[in-house]
């Protein structure tokens, strides 16, 4: 047991974050412009996966259609018995 304690309050765990919270400053953009060109960027990721995301389930669905069946139930099921 003394071992757990003693790996927990190692110095080099602390260093890591620290080194970790270093890295995010430097790397975190410095104008207004890069910002926005991140965020156009990120959204494009973001779009990207949601499509791929979307053809994947698409594709399970029609490789496993009892249990998407069996899932649009469970949905159907829970629209039914929620309460606004």
């Amino acid at each position: 047991m003394p071992d757990r304690e003693r790996k927990r309050d190692e110095p080099a765990t602390r260093g890591r974050t620290e080194a970790r919270d270093v890295l995010d400053e430097r790397d975190a953009p410095t104008s207004t412009e890069h910002t926005q060109e991140s965020d156009a960027s990120r959204r494009r990721r973001r779009a990207q996966f949601l499509r791929e995301l979307h053809e994947a389930k698409q594709l399970r669905d029609r490789v496993q259609p009892r249990r998407a069946r069996a899932a649009r139930m469970r949905q159907q099921m829970r629209m039914r018995t929620f309460r606004w």
